[in-house]
């Protein structure tokens, strides 16, 4: 079989598929990102509640966790190039429907605008499982010795859609380009600042998919077996894994445990702090940043000399830490700081930027090295279904995590989901301590210096 490495040499080197499929991502989370800031307004504006929006955003969850593993072992059997293709393409059709919702209000009323609204984000979440076949590309064109930071890469590429997505997206929905495209665009098609964006993510989804069919080579890789789609059977097959199941179970565990800051962040800010909308963008902002440099540059070193069980164990012991930190930084800012200012930041924003940078760093090794262990614990023909099925763990984490506590926040007490998320991540740590996975270039390095 030829060298991994030697992919798309015909394109202008080993390192260009890499360079396609890392673009690919990016472009496919920017479009993502670009939606963000308008989903509950939108739902708002169409006679929709906060709890629909809720519902609207676990819709998107739950799609992906039971499409990913889907798309993941479609991707063994048929090819990763297809999949992509499909996914693309369905996510601009997903984008463009998603943007008609006032204009289904207009004819239909709220009812179908809102139901429009779910399939649309349905179909997107179906979609949206692509990247366990974009990690799957990853696998099959790197060797295992640089296989973390090639993944570290794919979370730079997510860091910065999320970056540059929202940004973007508010951009797109701001009143001087809504007027600007009500003069350009034909009367079919609406122009307004919830539309703009969604056409918006479309067109991004789109290109996508052109760069997708022009620059992306199938890799050279052992086609998996095929069959029929199994999701329950993928999921049990995983947990009779003795590799893969504590792996499984740390992304399902460690989404409902991150989730706590997913939906309590903003809140938080604004309850404690009381910052605003733009002040609390801007810290999401810095934690996409450091995820860009932590995800594309550190967590790639790093696994070059440390074992990624060490760093999985490192990275879940940060956000044990940073969880428990978050909600009492106010107090741990005073206690350390008194009422000194450094560079004009208060004590409290301090401690704050603090635990945000130790929740940023936690989760970027947390997620990368568990990625690598995933990889190495799976055969070649079987890459992106386990990465499906991890995938799919995560979303399921994400379905279920969000309602127990927002729930927790708004009834018991503020501090309560992100104490929670602290305690279900030290048990990461326990069981991650224990895991063994073979074929860890950085593990038998250090096995044979100890």
């Amino acid at each position: 079989m030829q060298d991994p490495r030697a992919v798309g040499s015909s394109l202008g080197g080993r390192r260009r598929p890499l360079l396609a499929i890392l673009a690919i991502v990016f472009v496919d989370l920017l479009g993502f990102g670009i939606v963000i800031p308008i989903l509950p307004f939108y739902v708002r504006d169409l006679g929709g509640t906060d709890v629909v929006y809720g519902l609207l955003a676990a819709s998107y969850s739950l799609m992906q966790f039971v499409f990913a593993p889907l798309l993941g072992q479609l991707s063994d059997a048929r090819g990763r190039r297809p999949v992509l293709m499909l996914s693309l393409s369905a996510n601009t059709v997903a984008w463009v429907v998603f943007g008609l919702g006032g204009e289904v209000e207009a004819v239909a009323g709220t009812t179908a605008a809102l139901a429009t609204l779910f399939l649309a984000r349905m179909l997107a979440g179906a979609m949206g499982g692509n990247i366990a076949t974009a990690q799957a590309y990853i696998a099959d064109v790197t060797p295992a010795e640089r296989r973390a930071g090639a993944l570290g890469l794919v979370g730079a590429a997510f860091g910065l859609g999320f970056v540059f997505g929202p940004a973007l997206g508010s951009v797109l929905a701001s009143d001087g380009v809504v007027a600007a495209g009500t003069a350009v665009f034909p009367d079919f098609v609406p122009a307004t600042r919830f539309s703009l964006p969604s056409f918006g993510a479309a067109v991004l989804s789109f290109v996508a998919f052109l760069g997708t069919w022009a620059f992306l080579p199938e890799p050279d890789r052992h086609a998996g077996t095929g069959g029929r789609p199994r999701i329950v059977g993928q999921f049990v097959d995983a947990f009779r894994d003795a590799t893969l199941a504590p792996l499984v179970g740390a992304f399902l565990v460690a989404s409902v445990a991150f989730s706590g800051i997913q939906v309590a962040f903003i809140p938080f800010v604004a309850d404690v702090y009381g910052y605003d909308a733009s002040q609390a963008g801007l810290l999401l902002t810095y934690v996409g940043a450091l995820a860009v440099v932590n995800q594309g540059v550190l967590v790639g070193r790093l696994s070059r000399v440390v074992p990624a069980r060490r760093l999985a164990v490192a990275g879940a012991a940060l956000l044990v830490v940073a969880l428990a930190a978050f909600p009492f930084s106010p107090e741990i800012g005073r206690a350390l700081l008194g009422e000194r200012a450094i560079l004009g930041f208060g004590p409290r924003v301090i401690a704050l930027l603090g635990a945000l940078t130790l929740l940023s760093l936690g989760n970027s090794l947390l997620n990368v090295s568990l990625t690598t262990l995933v990889s190495l614990a799976a055969s070649a023909d079987r890459q992106g279904g386990a990465f499906g099925v991890t995938q799919g763990a995560g979303s399921l984490g994400r379905t279920v995590g969000p309602p127990i506590m927002t729930a927790l926040y708004a009834v018991v007490v503020y501090w309560s989901p992100f104490v929670l998320g602290a305690v279900l991540t030290l048990g990461i740590v326990a069981v991650l301590t224990t895991v063994r996975v073979v074929g860890d270039p950085a593990e038998a390095s250090v096995e044979r210096t100890d």
